[in-house]
């Protein structure tokens, strides 16, 4: 192995921690809810709105960070955005209230999105093709765990109280994280960049950033102020808005500037469809975890320790099958993703069932095979899940695509948590005893069922995508072999 394979692999682990990072704060908040309602006097709209403005500004930012990433180069922005997002985490951790709290969770996401984008476009430029699966690999793992492990270990962090910090540890644990990230990134990270001149849609940036917020503000503060009229108007208002930032964006691309969004990768089928997998996947499973994290803890009174360590064997299983399907991945293909979503589908299917049959309970040993299948199932799709959108994408285009790419995934999480959780508030009432959460989880799980197998579908789209495409370049490539008289 040369110096520098050495030096792409020991910087692997780097940026998937800054990636972990990211996922790890957006949903350890979710344990925390009743120590900051005790500590901060937060209301209910308060506390939706400290994990709504984390997504809000990291979904609105991450295609600008992706774009500020091809411009003016990977490493700088990946080192800007670490070192704002471990500020940023500090500064929640000081909160002397819930307002001070939910604007310090703004700027943590709007960090995040600077930050990101790197580490997939980073990937992508310093891995070759053959290496770019493995690396991928552990990109899609790391996101999935993340994840998880923020409902495990933040239920540690609240139980062991570590000098006397309540629910503030869980951000200045980023503090010596950020800080040992940002030094072995000033070592190892290459100076990667598109090789474009510096330059910026301005009115590219706010036509799509308005869009998005546009649809994000509703979506993320609808349920809990009563859809009202405003909420509504802005989701309809996001269409023409994002209609409008998409012909801005192709008049520049036609007149030689540089546009925000690359539209030429929608040209791709693969990509498309790629994407579309992606988003289906997020929708899933944000959402069901959202809605079984409510049943566990508000329905079954489970401590956040407790509702921890069941979502546990998600993180473990989901580790080892992710080794496996990497194996898989090479033998089979993208077929892996279909066996996947079908071991995720079953996963889910024992929760809805269970709950129809116990009637008003579930037993703790069906979660948590429910919960151990849905770790091998997660983790057979996560090694080909982000792989599957960037086959087709050119290095130059990395950051641009992720961008789009994780952009897609987050606002597909927060439609499903708007959805899925919209439909289990109806079923729970204006006034709900605990039992009232089992009819709701139960639904909620069936809907999410019927997104999972959607999925599944779609991976049939993506196989003959990716077919068509390989006999396309087959079809293009001169035959250099002379034919045997």
């Amino acid at each position: 192995m040369s110096t520098t394979e050495d030096r792409r692999w020991l910087m692997l682990p780097v940026i998937l921690a800054a990636f972990f990072m990211y996922g790890f704060d957006g949903n350890v908040v979710n344990v925390t809810i009743p120590s900051l309602q005790a500590d901060l006097g937060a209301g209910e709209a308060a506390l939706e709105l400290v994990v709504g403005a984390y997504v809000f500004t990291y979904a609105a930012g991450l295609v600008l960070g992706g774009r500020l990433g091809d411009l003016f180069g990977y490493r700088r922005m990946f080192l800007f955005g670490m070192t704002s997002f471990t500020v940023a985490s500090v500064l929640c951790g000081l909160a002397q209230n819930s307002t001070e709290l939910v604007i310090f969770r703004m700027l943590q996401g709007l960090t995040a999105a600077g930050m990101v984008p790197q580490v997939l476009a980073l990937i992508m430029a310093a891995f070759t093709p053959e290496q770019r699966p493995r690396a991928l690999l552990w990109f899609g793992v790391t996101g999935g765990l993340s994840g998880v492990c923020g409902q495990v270990l933040g239920g540690l962090l609240l139980v062991s109280n570590l000098f006397d910090l309540g629910w503030r540890v869980i951000f200045f644990v980023n503090v010596p994280v950020g800080v040992v990230v940002l030094a072995f990134a000033l070592r190892l990270l290459p100076t990667a960049t598109s090789g474009r001149r510096p330059s910026l849609d301005g009115i590219g940036v706010l036509g799509i950033s308005g869009s998005l917020a546009l649809a994000l503000v509703p979506l993320v503060l609808g349920r809990q102020t009563g859809w009202p009229v405003w909420a509504w108007a802005l989701l309809v208002a996001s269409v023409p808005a994002m209609t409008a930032a998409l012909l801005w964006e192709r008049r520049v691309a036609r007149t030689g500037g540089r546009p925000l969004l690359d539209l030429t990768l929608f040209r791709s089928k693969v990509f498309n469809a790629g994407l579309a997998i992606n988003a289906a996947f997020m929708a899933f499973f944000t959402s069901y975890l959202f809605c079984l994290s409510l049943l566990l803890q508000s329905g079954l009174r489970f401590s956040a320790l407790h509702a921890g360590l069941i979502f546990a064997p998600t993180a473990v299983f989901a580790m080892v099958a992710s080794l496996s399907g990497k194996r898989l991945v090479a033998k089979h293909g993208l077929r892996v993703l279909t066996i996947g979503s079908l071991i995720t589908a079953v996963s889910v299917l024992i929760v809805a069932a269970g709950l129809q049959i116990q009637g008003g309970g579930i037993s703790q040993a069906v979660l948590l095979v429910s919960t151990a299948l849905m770790g091998i199932g997660n983790g057979l799709i996560l090694p080909s899940l982000i792989g599957a959108p960037m086959a087709g994408v050119k290095p130059d285009q990395a950051g641009i695509a992720s961008g789009m790419l994780s952009t897609t995934q987050q606002f597909a999480s927060v439609t499903g948590i708007a959805v899925l959780g919209a439909l289990f508030f109806a079923k729970l009432g204006d006034h709900p005893g605990r039992a009232a959460y089992a009819p709701a989880a139960e639904l909620a799980a069936w809907v999410a069922l019927g997104i999972i197998l959607v999925m599944a579908a779609l991976v049939r789209v993506l196989l003959r995508a990716a077919a068509a495409s390989a006999a396309e370049v087959e079809r293009e490539t001169p035959d250099l072999v002379p034919a045997r008289a």
